[in-house]
């Protein structure tokens, strides 16, 4: 592994900064989403008014007739949507620049395709139901300890979301508002996306990148099998062995940055949701011990596990 330089280091350190600030100011926002006004009374009072809230989906509520106690409501609403939609453009346009700085100091490290991908959970508000379990969890790691791994230990075509089935009531009835099916919304990202018909976890685009979606071994009320929606052609999503560890282990996140490419989303963030480092490498370690799995992944199994574990040794201590 390589230590970063001080130049990228701090590059990398003011934009993950912005892009907090940017993902605080829109959960801020969605409080002050909608809008509100007056509605003029009844023709027999015309002088009266009324305050209304309106939401995004066009529904609207009555908050009552115009008093002191209303126009307050409706002056705190106002000036806070309006304070809202100027820290969001600026944290907008100071994004914008600190994605141009990540562009031009070749900060990125992660293929822009699973960038475009993460960022398309989090903005339909699914990020929470996947965990990354595969050999892209690394870019989280040597990210948050300022490093850069071996090419050896991170090539790789594919990505494991690991789906928490204890949530699946809320994911279904999401997803629904968002998408009508999980390749749906892979496809919104790039739209050359199939399931692939031997194998129906995993769906591959044009250029041969896999995403698979597991879940944990049936246990409790889980229902068996599962499909995450009821269009035709989605993902049935298939049970890993020893999954709940992964599942029940705490969580670790870090934002990750596209590398340079073609496809526009040179040096954009996403925040990366995985297990924590020395759960990878236990996990890692009990794989590469199984009697029938393949020679060469079992050797990657160790080199992985290996690098990890350095890291917690010698650069995140803390965690």
């Amino acid at each position: 592994m390589q230590e970063l330089s001080a130049t990228i280091t701090h590059q990398y350190t003011d934009a993950v900064a912005v892009f907090d600030a940017l993902a605080q100011a829109t959960l801020e926002a969605a409080q002050v989403r909608g809008g509100m006004y007056w509605h003029a009374g009844p023709a027999s009072s015309p002088e009266s008014k009324y305050l209304v809230r309106t939401t995004p989906a066009g529904a609207e509520t009555s908050l009552g007739a115009r008093t002191a106690e209303t126009q307050a409501i409706y002056d705190k609403f106002t000036q806070k949507k309006q304070a809202s939609a100027e820290r969001l453009a600026g944290l907008k346009a100071a994004l914008d620049q600190q994605q141009r700085l990540n562009r031009a100091l070749r900060v990125g490290r992660v293929d822009p395709l699973v960038v475009a991908l993460l960022n398309r959970l989090a903005s339909t508000q699914l990020s929470d139901h996947f965990r990354v379990v595969c050999t892209h969890a690394l870019y989280a790691y040597e990210a948050a300890a300022g490093v850069r791994l071996d090419a050896d230990a991170l090539a790789t075509r594919d990505i494991d979301l690991l789906w928490d089935t204890r949530k699946r009531i809320i994911f279904s009835t999401q997803l629904a508002r968002v998408d009508s099916f999980m390749l749906g919304l892979l496809k919104k990202v790039d739209a050359s996306f199939r399931m692939r018909q031997s194998q129906k976890y995993t769906a591959v685009n044009k250029d041969g990148f896999e995403v698979d979606i597991i879940r944990r071994e049936q246990m409790d009320d889980d229902p068996h099998p599962i499909k995450l929606s009821d269009e035709d052609d989605d993902f049935w999503v298939v049970q890993a062995r020893r999954a709940n560890v992964l599942l029940n282990a705490p969580g670790f996140f870090a934002v990750i940055v596209a590398t340079n490419g073609t496809n526009g989303t040179n040096g954009t963030m996403a925040r990366m949701n995985t297990v924590h480092p020395a759960t990878y490498v236990a996990f890692k370690r009990w794989m590469a011990g199984l009697a029938d799995r393949d020679a060469l992944k079992r050797r990657r199994d160790v080199l992985q596990a290996d690098a990890v574990q350095i890291l917690l040794n010698e650069y995140l201590p803390q965690v």
